[in-house]
């Protein structure tokens, strides 16, 4: 029987050098697309299935290269978070934006069947809603949340019967990953309580939903083999706990103190901060739809990364550029 064929774009991310050896496990052939930015040597090289096309979603030969015989396309490829995007505008609005369309009509004329497109919950911006659904007006603060909101469109005017698009707004994610980031609030926080024995929230007050990096991929696994009918077009917010910035501060503060008893008490410092994104998703429309509930919490994000820091798989963890997005780019002078 021929194996289903995926294609990861941003496959040697954060997300994708996560998602890559699950999908392989799991019987997929998988292509990843990626400008290696960040690293490959974590990448599943030693599965004959997998293959790494090294290069930009924005190079045509490349991507048609990569999208042969590709069944299905995640697409997760972006320069992320709104710090590495005022870098270089021009890169991230040609990355982000004018590359998304011919990349989705080079997948429909490639044959594929199912593109799958990650969008961000940040396209709420600050909203003052209980519950933020996925019908919530989009109200981004800054150019990268404006972007990927305006890719949404861009997917459904292509999909049909024969192309089916669906699109998910994760709630920003946290915990161990291959190739790990440190940039993101729960990461960073433990990162800090663990290296320096003392955390510094940024305003506090925001409250912002997190989701842990394995029900991120748990989620997209269900969303490549829903029924057709139940995911065709839809858009689903996938988020789990709300909570403030403080909050997740003071958890992450009680379990450092706990994996690491003798780097207790960890202090909490609180500076302003020109963040003030805030909202409270609902994501009740993918539980209702097709049954997906996360299992995991911040509190299990913040206690792998203690065991990863625990086994030495963190070295470095405030001095290597390539935890941070915008450190990474800018020594790699991509900006």
């Amino acid at each position: 029987m021929t194996k289903t064929h995926v294609l990861v774009t941003g496959g040697a991310g954060y997300i994708g050098s996560l998602l890559c050896p699950v999908l392989l496990t799991e019987g997929y052939k998988v292509t990843a697309l990626d400008t290696c930015y960040f690293g490959k040597d974590f990448l599943p090289f030693d599965n004959p299935d997998f293959l790494l096309v090294e290069g930009d979603i924005r190079n045509t030969q490349t991507l048609r290269s990569a999208l042969k015989d590709v069944d299905i396309v995640i697409h997760l490829a972006c320069i992320s978070n709104d710090a590495s995007f005022e870098l270089d505008e021009n890169l991230s609005t040609s990355i982000n934006l004018e590359a998304f369309e011919p990349l989705v009509i080079a997948a429909k004329e490639s044959g594929v069947e199912r593109f799958i497109y990650a969008s961000s919950s940040s396209v709420y911006g600050v909203s003052e809603e209980p519950d933020v659904t996925e019908d919530h007006p989009l109200v981004p603060l800054t150019l990268y949340n404006k972007y990927k909101g305006m890719c949404e469109p861009l997917l459904k005017k292509h999909t049909d019967d024969n192309f089916v698009g669906v699109i998910f707004r994760p709630a920003t994610v946290c915990g161990y990953a291959p190739r790990l980031r440190l940039d993101l609030s729960v990461n960073i926080l433990t990162n800090h309580a663990v290296t320096n024995n003392k955390i510094t929230v940024f305003g506090g007050s925001q409250l912002r939903p997190n989701l842990h990096i394995e029900d991120y991929i748990d989620a997209v696994r269900l969303l490549m083999t829903a029924q057709t009918e139940k995911v065709a077009d839809e858009t689903y917010n996938i988020g789990f706990q709300n909570m403030s910035i403080m909050e997740i501060a003071e958890l992450a503060k009680e379990v450092v103190e706990v994996e690491f008893p003798e780097k207790a008490p960890i202090d909490i410092v609180t500076t302003p901060s020109d963040d003030m994104r805030s909202y409270h998703i609902n994501s009740n429309k993918i539980t209702r739809d097709l049954g997906f509930t996360p299992k995991r919490s911040i509190e299990d994000a913040i206690r792998d990364l203690c065991r990863a820091f625990k086994t030495g798989k963190i070295p470095n963890s405030m001095e290597d550029d390539t935890y941070y997005n915008v450190k990474t780019l800018k020594s790699n002078k991509v900006v």
